[in-house]
């Protein structure tokens, strides 16, 4: 299986961040929105896709928000597998959580974000 990074396509500043990674990270995965992803498949919930970003890879390794940008740009190489070994490093991951779950809450108001950002899925699907 190849790597696959899922992402909430639903959300304008998440989708923004994934043509970011498609455009700039030289990464092996697949970036994908969980809305179309075998979730099943990839042994994911939507409820771990609504929570934050997820990575999955065939060793298994599974791992979501922060650990999964990690891995990501770990999977990029030279400089990015630098910052993402950083990004693992116990004081920088320590900050990441809370940094993450900051972000996540108030992706509604960062650049790209939209209001719909802000709503659970199940109220996006009504709209």
């Amino acid at each position: 299986m190849t790597a696959t990074f899922v992402y909430d396509g639903d959300c304008a500043f998440c989708t923004t961040c994934a043509d970011f990674i498609e455009r700039r990270i030289p990464t092996h995965a697949r970036v994908l929105p969980w809305q179309f992803a075998d979730l099943d498949a990839l042994g994911l919930t939507q409820r771990d896709c609504e929570e934050a970003v997820q990575w999955i890879d065939d060793s298994p390794t599974k791992a979501a928000g922060p650990d999964a940008i990690a891995l990501l740009l770990r999977d990029a190489g030279r400089a990015w597998h630098l910052a993402g070994s950083a990004l693992q490093l116990a004081p920088i991951r320590l900050a990441a959580w809370p940094a993450y779950r900051w972000i996540a809450n108030h992706r509604h108001m960062l650049p790209g974000g939209t209001a719909a950002c802000s709503l659970p899925q199940a109220q996006r699907d009504l709209l």
